[in-house]
């Protein structure tokens, strides 16, 4: 007869490798959504990073030629580029005042309204965002027509001809921010109203018993605890204004007249599709992601001086 001890000990590996394997079952769900982010994502950036280094027409049936560091040197020399940047900082300014600054605002004023006019009133702000690039292109386009558009009519009645704005070196891209604006201000609202959720009111209750007015309150309380939504608003801002507007100038402008409409992303399209130029495409491509990471690096970094949390 066994010795209890002995029977113990004899279960206790089966039981130990059965621990273990079932310490591998949570990983198994995350596959499916991992090979997706491999295959879609971190594949075709290992191979735009190979492709910089070749001159390559993206005809299937032509050779890529090697040529080093050339298709840096050469993106870095184009005027072209140089004046993407210089309008995506233009985009990146005034976005940071149509979705950060403004929807601050106007989430401040709407906790003024009550009721079931706070929720009409939420929603028209928002809808803008759900509509497609294609369709408000469309009916921006016909409001800024320069013959019977109304925005055109309004100005005239003010002494102003506008023209047509979308074929203006002057106002092309005043014109994207003005239709990519729009559509972003709801996003914007909508994010710090949910911030401004997530404060408590007791904090404001308790100032305004000790007698702190109203803007004291919101400068020194609300906008603080507020500050970790900013900070997000504020990153996404910089990371993706030039792929919020790249629909709309594929659509209305371009990137004319002269270029004076056009961003880093529509730049990369032009090189890789219009020019036929993949190697080139790829070196800026791949330039524009190491500047994005830094600054999305950065930005996390100090995110935690610029954020401020009640706990």
């Amino acid at each position: 007869m066994r010795p209890a001890g002995d029977s113990q000990g004899a279960s206790a590996p089966p039981n130990r490798r059965r621990r273990r394997a079932g310490a591998f079952v949570p990983y198994l769900y995350l596959l499916p959504a991992v090979a997706l982010l491999v295959m879609w994502t971190y594949k075709p950036l290992v191979e735009t990073f190979q492709l910089s280094f070749y001159d390559w027409n993206m005809i299937p049936t032509s050779s890529k030629t090697p040529v080093g560091l050339q298709n840096y040197a050469e993106v870095v020399a184009l005027p072209e580029l140089r004046q993407a940047v210089g309008n995506t900082l233009v985009y990146i300014a005034a976005f940071l005042v149509l979705s950060l600054a403004l929807p601050v605002v106007i989430a401040l004023l709407s906790t003024r309204v009550s009721g079931r006019a706070k929720t009409i009133y939420q929603a028209l702000i928002f809808v803008p965002f759900l509509v497609t690039p294609v369709a408000s292109s469309a009916v921006w386009r016909w409001l800024f027509n320069a013959e019977d558009g109304v925005i055109p009519r309004i100005a005239a009645t003010f002494g102003h001809e506008m023209g047509d704005v979308f074929r203006s070196p002057s106002m092309a891209l005043w014109g994207v921010v003005a239709v990519v604006g729009w559509q972003l201000l709801g996003f914007g609202v909508l994010v710090v109203s949910a911030g401004m959720a997530g404060i408590s009111p007791d904090y404001s209750h308790a100032a305004a018993l000790d007698g702190a007015k109203p803007w004291y309150i919101t400068r020194r309380i609300i906008l603080p605890l507020l500050s970790p939504t900013l900070v997000f608003l504020a990153l996404m801002t910089i990371l993706l204004s030039a792929q919020w507007t790249y629909p709309i100038i594929d659509i209305l402008t371009q990137g004319g007249p002269g270029g004076s409409s056009n961003n880093i992303y529509y730049l990369l399209y032009e090189f890789g599709f219009r020019n036929f130029d993949a190697g080139l495409s790829a070196a800026a491509g791949t330039l524009f992601f190491f500047v994005f990471g830094a600054i999305a690096v950065v930005f996390v970094k100090v995110s935690d001086k610029l954020a401020f949390y009640d706990n």
